[in-house]
């Protein structure tokens, strides 16, 4: 899946990332930086899942722990977090010692159990086309008739079959970018399409945001990568945000419910 890029060293991430070390793109209206930035994106999540506390919440793909973390501080909910990444969960359950947080070292089809609300964030890249009803479908067995589902993922403008040879060699290996043709073909009998908002150009803004701190703190990270780790991850977030800014790719929320959320659902942005 991902593991090995999310395993290339924690201090990485804690220079690239904002405080809450959030890897996936931030939500910028009205943020004034990336910090900021990044809690809109968890508050836009929360609201559009109507997270109420004393919930059980699933977040697939939970990265260092940060949403995970805020979430049970702010709304008062249960929390288990799946990731594939051993040095990801270890810094995880650091982070969300003393909360209601359950880090688990899980691959996502293994789960059996039922939830109220469940969200992927950043992590659907890396499931593969032949892989996307299986994930749909242990979505919609772990979620209550009640519940809801978000989906936050980088969106292709295409249909493909693998991903671009660079990212898939250097940065990336076995990922993939769905469009939305093999998404909603994906959905279609499991969930309804409540909501699916598109706000691609804020990726270009978060991945420059990471170059920069990325480079500001390049004279501690050369302690412990070279000046050829330097250039390809430089290449890497550069190349992504000129991707995001011509439109060439695509970030998508996509809101989903197992039999329709009653009444008029008026989507929060």
């Amino acid at each position: 899946m991902g593991q090995v890029h999310y395993d290339r060293g924690n201090q990485l991430y804690q220079a690239m990332l904002d405080q809450r070390m959030i890897y996936s793109c931030a939500y910028w209206k009205n943020a004034p930086d990336l910090d900021a930035a990044q809690q809109a994106k968890i508050e836009l999540i929360c609201r559009k899942l109507d997270i109420q506390p004393g919930m059980r919440i699933l977040d697939i793909g939970c990265g260092w722990g940060g949403m995970a973390q805020y979430i049970a501080e702010h709304y008062g909910v249960e929390v288990v977090g799946l990731t594939v990444s051993k040095q990801q969960a270890e810094l995880a359950r650091e982070r969300c010692r003393a909360l209601p947080v359950d880090i688990r070292l899980q691959d996502y089809r293994d789960i059996r159990e039922s939830f109220d609300r469940i969200f992927s964030v950043g992590m659907f890249e890396h499931v593969g086309q032949k892989n996307y009803r299986t994930y749909l479908e242990t979505v919609r067995r772990c979620l209550k008739d009640t519940g809801r589902f978000l989906l936050h993922t980088i969106g292709s403008n295409q249909s493909q079959v693998r991903t671009e040879p660079w990212i898939e060699t250097y940065i990336f290996p076995n990922s993939m970018l769905p469009s939305a043709k093999q998404i909603t073909a994906a959905i279609e009998d499991l969930f309804i399409l409540e909501d699916w908002h598109s706000f691609g150009p804020d990726y270009d803004k978060t991945l420059m945001a990471w170059f920069y701190n990325f480079n500001r703190h390049w004279p501690e990270l050369k302690q412990i990568y070279d000046e050829s780790f330097y250039r390809l991850w430089k290449y890497y977030l550069l190349s992504c945000a000129g991707g995001f800014r011509a439109r060439k790719n695509q970030l998508w929320q996509i809101l989903l419910s197992p039999t329709g959320i009653r009444g008029t659902y008026y989507a929060p942005r």
